[in-house]
This record gives C-alpha cells, structure tokens and sequence, in this order.
C-alpha cells in the first residue's frame, strides 16, 4: 500500500488542541506519497497563518489509519 499523508487545518476552539471550530471551513492543503512532501505543505501553510494562534496545520498519516498492523 502506499504512504498516504492528510495536510489539512482550520480555526480551533483552543490552540493546544485539534478540536476544530468549524469543519465546512477546514482548509484542505492536499495528500502526498510521502513524509517529505507533506511536512513541506504543512510548513508553508503554517508559516502562512504563523500570527493567528487559533490557526492550526496538521499532517495526518492516513496509511496508518487504514492498515495499522502493517507499521
């Protein structure tokens, strides 16, 4: 199977947390084969909205998700 990586974010209710304020509104960055890529976008999204604390980015390992006995 290959490496599947998520890089999405949006406005959370508190910035140490991943609980979103609103999910119609979730910035989709886009999916990568690989690890490399992924951090790539997320970085640059993040750098994008690095003044507003209640912005956040993350990369989501979606290959784990869908088979997790192969790690």
């Amino acid at each position: 199977m290959s490496k599947i990586h998520l890089v999405f974010g949006g406005r959370v209710k508190d910035p140490r947390g991943l609980d979103f304020e609103d999910l119609n509104q979730i910035d989709v960055v886009g999916f990568f084969e690989d690890y490399k890529s992924a951090e790539k976008a997320w970085r640059g999204a993040a750098q994008r909205t690095v003044d507003d604390a209640e912005m956040k980015y993350v990369v989501v390992h979606l290959h784990k998700l869908l088979e997790p006995e192969l790690e």
